[in-house]
């Protein structure tokens, strides 16, 4: 690499472009992280319950989602009422685990910054080695 696009780089080292607006969403990011820690999917009341949204929060969510193909929605009917069953799709989770290594960039970058500042004890369990 020459000088200048070094010296580039080094202008831009903390601008994050990889931190997708779509996901860096508080709501967002809790419903595909969800989603991610359940390859087979959740039901629409079990991701209300491990997000902490309201139904008409989930629905809006979902839908910028299933939009952006981040995620699959299904509609069956079952015992008594339909049931929606949301799904991380190949691009969603593709997607997501890229802006995972943006954000583990920002906590290392945060983390060094902090290196010369403070003792091993006061700096964050993620800066901890």
């Amino acid at each position: 690499m020459n000088s200048r696009n070094a010296k580039q780089e080094q202008a831009h080292r903390f601008s994050y472009q990889g931190l997708d607006r779509v996901i860096h969403e508080r709501a967002r990011l809790s419903i595909l992280a969800s989603l991610l820690a359940h390859p087979r999917g959740l039901s629409f009341g079990e991701l209300l319950e491990s997000c902490d949204l309201t139904d008409g929060n989930l629905s809006r969510h979902l839908q910028v989602l299933q939009a952006e193909r981040l995620v699959g929605v299904t509609r069956a009917l079952g015992p008594g009422r339909p049931q929606t069953r949301c799904r991380l799709t190949a691009a969603g989770r593709k997607r997501l685990l890229d802006y995972l290594g943006v954000l583990e960039q920002v906590l290392l970058d945060a983390s060094d910054a902090m290196g010369a500042d403070s003792s091993p004890a006061s700096r964050p369990a993620f800066a901890r080695s």
